[in-house]
């Protein structure tokens, strides 16, 4: 890496290699691994950008209550946080708490395609239990609480010795409407408030979307004052993993809320990577332009209420994009 001139590297910490229980004893041998390679990292001029959640719950939490669906994992990941700070802070100045939080609600607890393979669509022929119109939320929740449980810990505890930074990783996809039609291009924006808008508005407004609260109703849960305060403001950045883009139009019929009765039943849209005026696109198939356009998206719906909130340092970045 540093032949090729790079300056960063960043990588993931298994949490169960640290705690392998999720909480209580700590394992020596994998706090001895990560100062390695951090120390050898920063040898070569290399900063270490250092994600705690990369999909790797320990199993003994999954066990003992279902993980990310019981509320107890937000004072569990604070402590193998916190574990971290401890062992690797004064070296580590960025961390990202949670990568792509939403492929973890959606292909974990809605459609079931990964760990812990959980839900209800198509009356549970795919998984044996798991409700797909409920626990995405639920996880979700608990995924941004925990976040700003560890930013609150890292900026009384740490900030002041440390001087780090705090951000998430979201898996973000472009939208296009797949026609002119005002009814698809609504849809479009609804698509994109299901997902960026999911785990990105906590942050900066203190709630979810408008539209997921009506159109989601008492499914999707509520943040009390206090938590709303704790969440709104503890993004020291935004990262975004940018993979694809899709064409979009309202859904107009009830078929998919039948068959589903999910989060994408919940949009009320249909989304494809082939319109009826272009070719498929692959999923791997990355446009500077649209990356640009989200990036310009997330700037307009985020950035005037980062600066509101005395977040100097909160931002969207992509190193792909073209200046200006």
């Amino acid at each position: 890496m540093a032949d090729m001139g790079m300056d960063a590297y960043r990588f993931s910490i298994a949490w169960a290699r640290i705690l392998p229980n999720g909480v209580g004893q700590v394992n020596q041998a994998g706090i001895d691994h990560y100062n390695r390679l951090i120390n050898a990292l920063l040898a070569k001029g290399i900063q270490p950008y250092v994600t705690l959640y990369h999909w790797d719950l320990p199993q003994a939490l999954e066990d003992k209550y279902n993980g990310w669906l019981d509320r107890q994992i937000v004072d569990d990941f604070a402590e193998y946080a916190e574990t971290c700070f401890a062992a690797f802070g004064d070296r580590v100045k960025h961390w990202i708490t949670v990568n792509e939080p939403h492929t973890v609600a959606i292909q974990g607890y809605d459609a079931g395609l990964q760990a812990p393979g959980r839900c209800s669509v198509l009356l549970h022929l795919y998984c044996k239990s798991g409700n797909s119109g409920t626990e995405p939320y639920i996880v979700a929740h608990n995924f941004i609480l925990a976040h700003a449980a560890v930013s609150q810990l890292y900026r009384t505890k740490y900030k002041a010795a440390q001087n780090g930074e705090l951000g998430m990783a979201f898996d973000v996809m472009w939208y296009e409407p797949m026609s002119g039609a005002a009814i698809d291009v609504e849809a479009t924006k609804r698509a994109q408030e299901f997902q960026l808008g999911w785990f990105a508005d906590p942050f900066f407004f203190g709630d979810y979307p408008a539209t997921m609260r009506k159109r989601v109703g008492e499914r999707l849960p509520r943040f009390t004052a206090e938590e709303a305060a704790l969440v709104k403001g503890a993004l020291d950045f935004v990262g975004i993993n940018h993979y694809t883009t899709y064409y979009t139009r309202h859904n107009d019929t009830d078929i998919i809320v039948r068959l589903l009765n999910d989060t994408l039943a919940d949009t009320g849209t249909i989304s494809l990577r082939q319109s009826p005026l272009s070719t498929p696109l692959k999923f791997l198939l990355l446009s500077v332009l649209e990356m640009r356009m989200l990036m310009v998206f997330g700037d307009l719906q985020h950035s005037r209420t980062a600066e509101r909130l005395g977040i100097g340092r909160t931002r969207y970045g992509c190193t792909l994009c073209p200046e200006g």
